[in-house]
């Protein structure tokens, strides 16, 4: 049963699962855990170095993952790469998912608005 870990800070789309489920042969989503979830999506911009910091989030990938699962990997720039690196380093499989953007202008109230849609369209490997 493959997995997909995700590491990143959004919901998963139904066209994301479905790609998953299609492409990358995973039957079993896998959400970090509330703390963790929250050390990924508020990584301090002031730090100059991210390995200290995510060593909770590389103890949990090692302990949980096994070979042959994806990690599904998108945020801030610097976390990924290191992640990406520490992933591929126990021979997991590193992905992101990869968008269409529509940008669609209405007139409300009289004003121009404009509203950007984000599509998946697949998931790349790293």
């Amino acid at each position: 049963m493959k997995q997909l870990f995700l590491l990143f800070s959004h919901t998963l789309t139904p066209s994301q699962e479905l790609d998953a489920k299609e492409n990358l042969g995973v039957s079993n989503f896998v959400a970090l855990p509330e703390e963790l979830q929250n050390l990924w999506s508020n990584i301090p911009p002031v730090l100059e170095r991210l390995s200290d910091y995510l060593i909770p989030l590389k103890e949990y990938i090692r302990s949980n993952a096994k070979e042959g699962d994806v990690v599904l990997i998108q945020g801030d720039f610097g976390g990924c790469y290191e992640m990406v690196n520490y992933v591929k380093s126990l021979g997991l499989t590193a992905v992101h998912s990869t968008t269409k953007r529509d940008v669609v202008e209405k007139t409300v109230n009289g004003k121009v608005e404009k509203f950007s849609r984000f599509e998946h369209v697949i998931f790349r490997l790293y």
